[in-house]
Order: structure tokens, then sequence, then C-alpha cells
């Protein structure tokens, strides 16, 4: 079987199901600040794709790059994903129509695998993330308005404990402490690392 068919499997066996009930978030923003999730504050749900590329080479994870001039994590890397629409809308529906949306990949390009831990952010979201398999054919083309750049970044890399970094900044007057796993120029910190921490915990923790 080759190391790409074998990720698969993994992680159809130790990720969660698609379908079900949105489930509250068990890792966090608050984990490396001594509030554990979920705070039981209200929070905003939204979804974000983890888009696995593995037709080109070793195994590789799709990131963006958010436009400077967002009200939420502007400038940050992040996986493609957004807000939930109210109307009926499902977490995995709302992961794949916003990969659409500001990566220009078509979601019949995406293989959903599962899901893992649901995220709670400091600005108040709790982020339902899925990970999916991009399949050779898609296009790439930037929502301006919302992404900056649209860039890849090695699998194994990601999944490296070696890179899993734990860093402070205050923040509002406090000390905060998160997870960042720098690679080349690129400074992936924040929920993005927090949620490539919770996946590696999952896959091989």
């Amino acid at each position: 079987m080759r190391p790409q068919c074998d990720l698969v499997e993994l992680m159809r066996a130790r990720l969660d199901p698609l379908g079900g009930e949105d489930q509250p978030p068990r890792r966090g923003d608050g984990d490396l600040n001594g509030k554990a999730s979920p705070s039981g504050r209200a929070l905003r749900s939204a979804a974000v794709l983890v888009p696995l590329i593995l037709h080109d080479g070793a195994p590789k994870v799709l990131l963006t790059l958010r436009a400077e001039h967002l009200n939420n994590h502007a400038g940050q890397i992040a996986f493609p994903g957004g807000r939930v629409d109210g109307e009926g809308e499902t977490s995995l529906q709302a992961a794949l129509r916003e990969t659409e949306e500001e990566t220009g990949i078509a979601r019949k390009y995406v293989e959903p695998i599962g899901r893992f831990d649901a995220y709670e952010t400091v600005t108040g979201f709790r982020v339902t993330p899925y990970v999916g398999v991009l399949n050779p054919g898609y296009a790439i083309t930037p929502q301006i308005s919302e992404v900056a750049e649209i860039f890849d970044t090695p699998f194994d890399f990601l999944m490296n404990p070696a890179n899993h970094q734990r860093q402070s900044r205050v923040w509002n007057g406090k000390r905060r402490y998160y997870y960042a796993m720098p690679w080349e120029d690129r400074f992936i910190w924040g929920a993005t690392a927090g949620m490539l921490k919770s996946l590696y915990d999952r896959l091989y923790g």
C-alpha cells in the first residue's frame, strides 16, 4: 500500500465520522492559559477544511494567508473556512462552501475524510475542523477580498512534535501562550497551529 493510502486509512480510523451533531469544543486557545474548553460562553459556529494534497509528491496541507483588513485574525495563516450559515447549513457544508469561495477549489474536487475536535477561539468561535483530500483537476483562484495568498506546507513537518513550539505574547495587557509552527518564512500560530496540534494528537498521540 502506498504511504498516501496508509495516511488516508489512518485518518479514517482515528477521525470522527462526517455526520452527526456538532460537538462542544474540546480544544481551544485557552488550553495553554489555564482555561480549558468548553468555557461555557456563547460561541458562534464556524468550520474549516484541512485540505490534503496527496497526488503531487509527499503529502502537503494547503493553507491561506488572510488579508490584512479583515476583522478577525487579519494577516494570519489559516485553513480555508468561516462562519456556518444559520439557515440550515451544516458545518461540513460551510467548510466546503467557504473553501470554494476563498480558494476557488470547487467542492467536487474535495473528498472529505473525517472531522476532529471542535476548537474554541479567543475571539468567540466554535470551529469544527474537517480533513479532506484534494483530488487532481482543481484550480486555485484566491478571493482577494479575504485571502492574500495560498500556499502548501509539508504534512510531515506539521505533524512533527519537534516543530510544535510554545510561544507567548502580550495581548490586551495579559501574557498569552499559544502553539507556533514556523516554517521557512511562514509563521503558523494561534488557532491554526492549535488545530494542527489537535490533529497530531488524534493521529499519533
